[in-house]
């Protein structure tokens, strides 16, 4: 009896397990809206920025702010699912009016942000996830902190070779928005292990 009291107790925390790591601290919500409400905006803006490049004759530079607006759609929606997962709300967002400057001052200004995201913004958001154990925010912050890593690399090279930029292609995960030059030559994401092969090749 004392057996069957035992196996049914540990049976019906077992299916608690689930429920209680769907929550999330109330600061933690807050930086998931936070990171949504960027990442919202940055698909935005650098929409604009593609268009404006187009406009400047810089089609390769074109190219690559819509690889990175496409990368940040992707963490724009992981971040607003992990928020419902966790039981919080999505907070409205107004996405911010956008003024392009030149392809030089729109590169500029987009290193910027990806630097204060990488290394500021995910990786505070990063610290309390991991010490509250809540492994979907981690994953959410994880995710696009390694792609704006990425990104802002990929916009300094821009900048330093603007006007003789190289012709390449850019490949954006699906799942987790790494932002690859050229097809992956590895089988897996190094992000988030997604097959290679679901790659999106953005013009």
């Amino acid at each position: 009896m004392k057996i069957l009291f035992l196996a049914k107790l540990v049976g019906a925390l077992a299916l608690a397990a689930p429920a209680l790591a769907a929550t999330a601290s109330v600061e933690t919500l807050k930086n998931l809206n936070a990171a949504y409400r960027g990442e919202s905006n940055a698909a935005q803006r650098y929409t604009v920025f593609a268009k404006q490049a187009d406009t400047d004759g810089q089609t390769q530079i074109a190219k690559l702010f819509r690889a990175a607006a496409s990368a940040e759609a992707i963490h724009r929606d992981t971040h607003r699912a992990t928020i419902v997962k966790l039981g919080g709300t999505a907070d409205p967002v107004t996405l911010d009016a956008v003024t392009p400057g030149t392809t030089a001052n729109n590169l500029t200004a987009a290193i910027k942000g990806e630097s204060y995201e990488r290394d500021t913004m995910y990786p505070e958001f990063l610290k309390l996830a991991k010490s509250e154990n809540n492994r979907e925010a981690e994953r959410s912050f994880h995710f696009a902190g390694a792609a704006e890593k990425e990104h802002a690399a990929l916009y300094a090279t821009a900048l330093a070779q603007l006007g003789k930029n190289p012709a390449v292609e850019y490949y954006v995960c699906p799942v987790c928005g790494d932002t690859s030059v050229g097809r992956p030559t590895k089988d897996k994401c190094a992000t988030c292990r997604t097959a290679t092969t679901k790659f999106v090749n953005v013009q």
